[in-house]
């Protein structure tokens, strides 16, 4: 009884149910894939053409960085014993207003975090070279692809924004379930590729399918750095990238840049 409340407690389930969440995510955009060319970012033929890594090898690699993932975050609660200050994981905060500030908080290291880190390994030609260009072998990203990178990378930038966003925001872990699966769906769906319509994640959000994959073309590396909610940051710091979006004749859409990006 005491092993099975251990795999049903809200730390372990922290672990877990992201990663469940990413699998059940990207495998519905790969399943409605094939009856949405009217609404891809890039042909079939651009994504075999200019994608530099298989989804086998894409497959594997985000299996690993899920698994060094769950043990850090089951390490880190074993070392911190979480937000509740000793009592029952499943006390939960008072109100829901100090959830949503929780979220708030959460919300605001992820994204500060991730731009910053985000651009450095971008502008450190060794750290590009080394770290950062495994995850733009996905020119055209795949759903289930959204967290593939270097295994450095994905400790740096997931595991280490995802603590500090726990530990600064004091969300309980029961909390952190609901905050990382979103954060989560987010992220598949900055990488699905697909402009769909009535997308809720394109209404209330300025960081888009659209404003990432821009990030992931040749042309837009320097650009467009934030991740997973706002681009207040490449606002604020000059790299937001502007763009329109057009039809095109063959079906699906064509991004259109509409800032001179051979500056810098």
């Amino acid at each position: 009884m005491a092993a099975a409340g251990f795999w049903l407690s809200d730390e372990v389930l922290s672990a877990f149910i992201p990663v469940i969440v990413y699998w059940v995510y990207a495998g519905l955009y790969t399943a409605i894939e094939p009856w949405c060319e009217n609404y891809r970012l890039h042909s079939k033929k651009e994504e075999d053409e200019m994608n530099l890594v298989s989804k086998e090898t894409v497959v594997k690699g985000v299996l690993w960085q899920q698994f060094i993932q769950i043990v850090a975050v089951l390490l880190l609660y074993q070392v911190t014993g979480g937000n509740d200050d000793g009592a029952s994981a499943v006390q939960q905060p008072s109100s829901y207003t100090d959830i949503a500030r929780q979220i708030v908080i959460a919300m605001v290291i992820q994204d500060t975090y991730h731009y910053f880190f985000h651009r450095f390994v971008l502008h450190n030609k060794y750290l590009y070279k080394h770290i950062h260009s495994q995850h733009h072998r996905l020119v055209v990203p795949y759903p289930f692809g959204a967290i593939y990178s270097h295994v450095i990378e994905s400790f740096l930038a997931d595991v280490v924004s995802s603590s500090l966003a726990l530990a600064v925001s004091g969300m309980s872990a029961r909390t952190s379930i609901f905050f990382f699966s979103f954060s989560t769906i987010k992220n598949v769906d900055d990488h699905c590729g697909l402009l769909l319509p009535g997308n809720p994640f394109h209404i209330f959000f300025q960081n888009t399918t659209v404003y990432h994959a821009i990030h992931h073309e040749l042309h837009g590396t320097k650009y467009n750095f934030s991740q997973p909610f706002l681009n207040v940051w490449d606002r604020i710091l000059g790299t937001h990238m502007p763009y329109s979006i057009e039809k095109r004749a063959e079906g699906g859409f064509q991004v259109r840049l509409t800032k001179d990006n051979k500056e810098d």
